[in-house]
């Protein structure tokens, strides 16, 4: 992608679109994203308020969300028979491979999300880019038995020749976009990524860190899905919730997820779809743009 003054698509406006209709007349698409992410303990943890090796109290308290936290979510989910898209470093692979297992065993999906969390693309050499990417597309494909079709940038970050990368490995969409509620197309060269909406709001480590509390997080979601479903009856929506294991994992956080699914599966018209299901939907759909 070469430099420019706005992204690579389109601006076209919610109200200048087809209207798009999910399969069963759905009016939102939930999908869930539980981050699973590996840091090392001999680097600098991104958000730790110190730069020191070992940063033992960040460290372990991201280890508690592999050790622990992660399960409670499977848990929860499937209980609800709600199937995750997982966005994940291809590190955990190695570092955490139960964890694996039990999310392949579940039917989950898997993006990936560079190696690790430490290491985002702006501290990665430029000519070091297509490597890595290719690198942990082909460590989660050896992991999970299928090689990912989507991609979330740890951070959320790109350079300018990210997508180019990611769709010459075959990446065929991208999240690091958080600006819609539906899906749209983003021009790559001669080729087409899709842009699937994820959520900066509706994510638990910004705002458990901005100091919101439980019962903050709970509205918040119940609010963006209450808005989202009056909209989508005119024109069908896509809501991300995106959970951090260490964050909505631990025992006194894992009930706003309990009672905010259940608050959205009290309603009709709401379709608890993967990521993939949900591009694979769009791409089919006579809304694309």
């Amino acid at each position: 992608m070469e430099p420019s003054r706005y992204g690579p698509f389109p601006y076209k406006p919610i109200n200048r679109r087809p209207k798009l209709k999910w399969p069963n007349g759905a009016r939102v698409a939930v999908w869930i994203a539980p981050n699973l992410e590996f840091f090392p303990l001999d680097e600098p943890i991104p958000g730790s308020r110190y730069s020191y090796t070992p940063e033992v109290s960040s460290w372990s308290q991201r280890d508690y969300g592999a050790r622990i936290g992660v399960f409670r979510i499977m848990e929860v989910l499937s209980k609800r028979n709600i199937r995750a898209t997982c966005t994940l470093n291809s590190e955990v692979c190695d570092a955490y491979p139960e964890m694996i297992e039990d999310g392949v065993a579940l039917g989950w999906n898997f993006m990936g999300h560079n190696q690790s969390n430490s290491r985002p693309f702006h501290s990665t050499p430029p000519d070091g880019d297509r490597q890595l990417i290719k690198d942990v597309l082909n460590r989660i494909e050896k992991s999970t038995g299928k090689r990912p079709r989507g991609w979330l940038g740890s951070g959320l970050q790109e350079t300018w020749n990210t997508l180019d990368y990611l769709k010459d490995e075959g990446i065929e969409y991208v999240c690091d976009w958080t600006n819609d509620d539906q899906p749209y197309f983003m021009t790559v060269g001669d080729n087409k990524l899709v842009s699937l909406p994820y959520s900066t709001e509706i994510n638990d480590l910004p705002q458990f860190r901005a100091g919101r509390s439980n019962d903050e997080f709970e509205r918040m979601i119940r609010s963006q899905f209450d808005t989202l479903y009056e909209e989508g009856e005119d024109s069908a929506r896509v809501m991300a919730i995106c959970l951090h294991p260490f964050v909505i994992g631990v025992s006194h956080r894992i009930g706003v997820l309990k009672s905010a699914l259940d608050y959205i599966r009290e309603h009709d018209d709401v379709w608890f779809a993967t990521a993939e299901e949900i591009v694979d939907a769009w791409l089919v759909s006579d809304a694309t743009f």
